[in-house]
C-alpha cells in the first residue's frame, strides 16, 4: 500500500524560497537606487491642470508645490513626479486665494503630509475655501504669511519674496470678524482679511534662486506691478530671469515688453 504526501514538493518550495527572496531584493535595490541616485538638479514642471496654475519643483528629496490648480488634476501630477513612498510636500504656496489657484490643494492635503503653506491672509469668501482652511487647520500645517523681505531655504533652493509688502498689505486688508484692530502679520492665518481690491494684486511674487538660475513666479500679478518689481530687480543687480511664470495661465496681455 501507498501513500501520497500532501506536503508541497520540497525542491518546489526550495525554489519559491529563491525566487521570492530575489524579488525582494530587487525591490530593496530600485528602491535604494531611487533614494540615493536622486539628480542634484533642479526641476520645474507645469502641471496640467486646465484652466488653472499648479507647478512642482524637485530638488533631491524637495519638493515644492505652487498653487493647484482648479481641481483634483493636480494628484495625477505629483503622483507622476513624486516617488509612491514620499507622501510629504515640504513646502506649498497659494501665490493668491482664488478657485483656479487653491481648489487642488484640498486634495494635495488629503493625499500628502504638507510642512508648510506660504499664502496671504486674504479671504476668498467661498465654501471651497473655508474647505482648505479647515483641512489646513486639521492637519496642523505651519501656515506663514510671507511679506517681502521674507526668504525661505531648503538645500540650494533659496526663494526670496517680492510682493506683497507689509505696508501694501496694511494699506489694502480689511479686518473682519476674525480678526480685532489693525492689521497683524505676527502669526500666519487663512483667510482672516476682506478687500476692496481685485485679489490679484495680492498675488505673492517671490524669485527662486538655484545657483546661477533664476525662476519668477508671479501669481497673478498684474503687467504695472510687475513693470515696478523689474526696475526694483534691476536696482539690485539682477539683469537675468532665466524662469518666469506668465500670468494669467500665459496671457499675451498679462506682461508688458518691459
Amino acid at each position: 500500500m501507498s501513500y501520497k504526501s500532501n506536503q508541497p514538493n520540497k525542491s518546489y518550495m526550495s525554489k519559491l524560497w529563491k525566487v521570492t527572496i530575489f524579488l525582494l531584493l530587487l525591490a530593496a535595490l530600485v528602491i535604494w537606487l531611487s533614494v540615493f541616485s536622486t539628480s542634484d538638479n533642479l526641476k520645474i514642471i507645469s502641471c496640467n491642470v486646465g484652466q488653472g496654475d499648479s507647478t512642482l519643483i524637485i530638488n533631491k528629496s524637495i519638493e515644492i508645490l505652487i498653487d493647484g490648480g482648479p481641481d483634483n488634476t493636480v494628484i495625477d501630477c505629483l503622483s507622476k513626479h513624486i516617488p509612491f513612498w514620499d507622501r510629504t510636500i515640504e513646502m506649498v504656496i497659494l501665490t493668491h486665494p482664488q478657485s483656479d489657484h487653491y481648489t487642488g490643494l484640498i486634495a494635495v492635503t488629503e493625499r500628502y503630509k504638507v510642512g508648510k503653506i506660504l499664502a496671504n491672509s486674504l479671504n476668498a469668501g467661498s465654501q471651497t475655501y473655508e474647505l482648505l482652511k479647515n483641512r489646513v487647520l486639521t492637519r496642523g500645517v505651519d501656515v506663514v504669511n510671507p511679506v517681502r523681505g521674507l526668504r525661505v531655504m531648503y538645500n540650494m533652493i533659496h526663494i526670496d519674496i517680492l510682493h506683497p509688502s507689509k505696508e501694501f498689505l496694511a494699506e489694502n486688508l480689511l479686518h473682519n470678524y476674525l480678526t480685532m484692530g489693525q492689521f497683524d502679520n505676527s502669526s500666519g492665518v487663512l483667510g482672516a482679511y476682506t478687500t476692496n481690491l481685485d485679489p490679484n494684486e495680492f498675488s505673492i511674487v517671490a524669485s527662486l534662486s538655484f545657483g546661477s538660475f533664476k525662476f519668477l513666479f508671479t501669481g497673478d500679478a498684474g503687467s504695472e506691478l510687475l513693470d515696478s518689481l523689474a526696475t526694483t530687480l534691476s536696482e539690485n543687480g539682477i539683469n537675468s530671469i532665466n524662469y518666469i511664470k506668465i500670468p494669467h495661465h500665459g496671457s499675451r496681455n498679462s506682461i508688458s515688453e518691459k
